[in-house]
């Protein structure tokens, strides 16, 4: 178990963006279809990329941290987001829901096991599906790690990241009455879910853009430009699986299980002034589990094109090639 603290592979170059040879839409039932993308080597070691949120869809730029010679690329967009459908639901949507999902994934593309890459919500769900299927797991990767706890959503909607950023945390609750700003989380959640969409989309922008200023170093004043529909799919989604707690039936039930991949290798990746999910989780998950590896990156926040968070993944997906860490 390691611990280390600053940047790792600052000095390597990301992969070139690559394009898919193959995307499927997959019926999940419930009513749900599923995108999912191929990239890189179709007989190249499998990586399945779990994106944040939830709701925020993957990316192209989510391609680019795998040498395209070496990985199979699987990247896909979780239920109700991206180029899944339908748009912004949050019917038959939940963490098993989408556990079974990734599942699904793993068997309609014939893989036997595969690495597991995860930022931010993707490290929260890449390790709930590694500890319900852990025989499927090569290797977790993940970056800026959520264990969806009450102190971490308290710390981002009650008060704790708006000391840092009080013009910022108004905006967000500028939109709500006194005594909604109570409960902000369940509070948007309803705002979210009215019947006006013109409505719906004010909430959401407000809830996307709080989530964005913070997420890296150097603040963006955004001032209201997030697409409609993706902000209505984040927020939605978002608060639909922050009210309901992650439906994971206690408070640290991520670290109460990590017994069951305690010897599945991993890698953690964090940003040392990451404002949406402090460090502290990375601490907590690399001390409970034996056989992990925790880089914390200096001058770094949360996001995942943070420079030195991008370098450090890109030199550990290298590093699993090199010195042939893949069992």
């Amino acid at each position: 178990m390691r611990n280390t603290e600053g940047q790792i592979g600052a000095g390597k170059n990301l992969y070139s963006l690559i394009q898919p040879y193959d995307y499927h839409i997959l019926d999940v039932g419930d009513g749900h279809k599923i995108y999912v993308e191929e990239c890189g080597n179709p007989n190249g070691i499998p990586v399945v990329v779990l994106h944040g949120g939830p709701g925020a869809g993957c990316s192209p730029g989510m391609r680019r941290f795998f040498n395209p010679k070496f990985y199979r690329i699987i990247l896909f967009d979780q239920r109700g987001c991206g180029r899944s459908k339908p748009h912004a639901s949050v019917v038959s949507n939940t963490t098993w829901h989408l556990v079974n999902d990734v599942e699904k994934i793993r068997k309609l593309l014939l893989i036997k096991k595969w690495i597991v890459f995860g930022g931010s919500w993707g490290a929260t769900l890449a390790l709930i599906y590694s500890q319900s299927h852990p025989t499927a797991v090569k290797h977790l990767v993940l970056r800026g790690v959520f264990l969806m706890t009450d102190l971490e959503l308290d710390w981002f909607y009650n008060g704790g990241a708006g000391m840092f950023f009080p013009n910022q945390w108004k905006k967000l609750i500028d939109l709500l009455m006194p005594e909604e700003q109570k409960d902000v989380i369940c509070s948007y959640h309803t705002k979210l879910f009215q019947a006006n969409e013109k409505e719906q989309t004010k909430y959401a922008r407000a809830w996307t853009e709080w989530e964005t200023a913070l997420a890296t170093m150097h603040y963006k004043n955004i001032n209201g430009t997030t697409p409609a529909a993706y902000a209505r799919a984040f927020a939605r989604i978002e608060s639909h699986y922050f009210v309901n707690k992650g439906f994971l039936n206690k408070d640290d039930k991520i670290l109460d299980n990590m017994h069951k991949i305690d010897q599945i290798p991993g890698t953690i990746i964090h940003g040392r002034y990451d404002m949406i999910c402090p460090p502290l989780s990375a601490y907590k998950l690399h001390n409970a589990w034996e056989a992990s590896e925790l880089h914390i990156i200096e001058n770094a926040g949360h996001s995942l094109s943070e420079q030195g968070i991008s370098s450090a993944l890109v030199s550990v997906m290298d590093d699993l090639i090199q010195y042939n860490r893949i069992a």
